[in-house]
């Protein structure tokens, strides 16, 4: 999978009971799906990226990012949909996404300008039980700050394949980002983040945050 070869970006949003709690969100029952433009994209190749710097803090959210091989049909399972995986930053500007969820807008404005979706290069999805078996992880500056397992999500990937495709429709080249575990945070002007899957650094970026 290539990021020019993307149909659809869906996000789940507060699928880690502790992401949802150091944001004193309720923990969801069902899953709850944002989108992000293609635009929004960009792979982690060691490059500079601009981002929002006058409205609020920016926070970094890790997530895996699962790719679709073949359109969604009934009966089928995650290791016969997904093709390869990526481990992605969701960007967002907490205190736009605050405002907006007091007014009951749409998270757009929050999620979906550019250079909030970072991706690492796409490789190959070995699996669910292989997925389980090892830890995403986040770096700023070299510390860890966010690690996490899709063993701990609220909803399992089957679920959330379920629920986009019969809710959306899900096809060959969408995307979808999973959701966040705790530890999410601020970024700053010339921070660098790693991106890292079993504690092996995949991509990293440079943010600088513009006036």
């Amino acid at each position: 999978m290539k990021i020019s070869d993307v149909k659809n970006v869906y996000c789940v949003g507060r699928n880690y009971v502790a992401h949802a709690n150091e944001l004193g969100n309720k923990v969801p029952t069902r899953p709850m799906l944002f989108l992000k433009p293609t635009h929004a994209l960009v792979e982690a190749e060691g490059q500079t990226i601009l981002l929002p710097g006058g409205r609020g803090p920016v926070h970094y959210e890790v997530e895996v990012v699962i790719s679709l091989a073949r359109a969604y049909e009934d009966g089928l399972t995650v290791d016969d949909l997904i093709d390869s995986m990526a481990i992605g930053i969701d960007f967002t500007l907490r205190d736009v996404q605050s405002s907006l969820k007091e007014t009951g807008q749409p998270w757009l404005p929050a999620k979906g300008f550019l250079n909030s979706g970072v991706l690492t290069p796409f490789f190959p999805f070995a699996g669910v039980a292989d997925c389980k078996a090892k830890d995403f992880s986040l770096r700023q500056n070299g510390n860890e700050v966010q690690r996490g397992n899709i063993s701990n999500m609220i909803f399992d990937l089957q679920t959330i394949l379920r629920f986009v495709a019969h809710n959306y429709g899900l096809g060959a080249g969408d995307i979808i980002y999973t959701g966040t575990p705790a530890g999410v945070g601020s970024v700053a002007s010339g921070d660098v983040l790693t991106i890292l899957w079993n504690n092996r650094p995949l991509g990293d970026i440079t943010v600088e945050l513009d006036a």
